[in-house]
């Protein structure tokens, strides 16, 4: 990462790991992944779920197994979890850092449940009516900032779009309580909040959302996932890694510092107000 990552957390390396649009609607891992589990071949695993595709190393589905055995998701296995979205909870729980970037939304681990409702509501509309679904959604992505209250924190660095901030997911009201509450993490020393300016030219280079996953162990390589309309890919590579972490480190240098992103979320609130 830029130096000022690096003196955050861990350099990311090679593996991958979560989803945003995993904790909403159904996944099915791609049959490219399928391909990896012939004799000779990477072992893997590959699910048909849903119209979602997600692509998952076998190294993830190792630690996302050993994770789920003692994680407080498992009470929810069974209902309306997806498996998979259980299995990233697992690798999100095991992991020391994740540098995420989003460029439409806020991200999940900073979310109010009020926003992460509006979200659910219109990712999938099919359940948007499901009150008991809707509400265990709400209430699984409230849960996983426990990730924050462990004995050794997660570090999250996010950078986020500054067009995301001007959304009004849910309504006036509810992105106003949103925005605010992107504000509060300012006094916590393992969230850093980045905003990138709508005139940042390194906005052309953005497919999409990623996200990038640390793990303490020195032998585990980094993981990282990348969401669009209908798959969610995981990749491990090296060169594949290091092609996300090149360009995270682009963004982190064009987005805006720490103060001066929190400032441009206060002007969000304030234009919000005079409109």
């Amino acid at each position: 990462m830029a130096e000022e990552v690096t003196q955050h957390a861990q350099q990311p390396g090679a593996r991958v790991g979560p989803t945003h649009s995993g904790e909403v609607v159904e996944m099915q891992v791609a049959l490219g992944f399928h391909e990896r589990t012939g004799k000779g071949r990477a072992g893997g695993s590959a699910v048909a779920l849903g119209q979602q595709q997600v692509v998952v190393q076998p190294v993830l589905l190792g630690l996302a197994g050993n994770g789920r055995e003692r994680g407080w998701w498992s009470q929810y296995e069974g209902g309306e979890l997806n498996p998979h979205y259980a299995d990233y909870i697992a690798l999100e729980w095991d992991a020391s850092d994740l540098y995420v970037v989003e460029t439409s939304l806020i991200p999940g681990l900073l979310q109010t449940p009020a926003y992460t409702e509006a979200v659910i509501r219109m990712q999938s509309p099919n359940k948007a009516d499901d009150f008991d679904y809707v509400q265990e959604q709400v209430k699984v992505r409230g849960q996983r900032r426990q990730v924050f209250a462990r004995s050794v924190p997660l570090r999250l660095w996010a950078i986020v779009a500054e067009s995301a901030l001007r959304h009004r997911v849910g309504g006036p009201e509810v992105m106003r309580e949103q925005l605010e509450a992107l504000l509060s993490p300012a006094n916590e020393t393992n969230i850093q909040i980045q905003v990138l300016p709508t005139t940042a030219p390194i906005n052309s280079a953005l497919y999409g959302p990623f996200g990038i996953l640390a793990f303490p162990e020195p032998a585990e390589t980094d993981v990282v996932y990348a969401d669009s309309l209908m798959s969610t890919v995981y990749y491990e590579q090296p060169d594949q890694v290091d092609s996300f972490t090149t360009l995270f480190r682009r963004l982190n240098s064009e987005a805006l510092p720490v103060e001066e992103s929190l400032a441009r979320i206060r002007a969000a609130i304030q234009e919000m107000d005079s409109k």
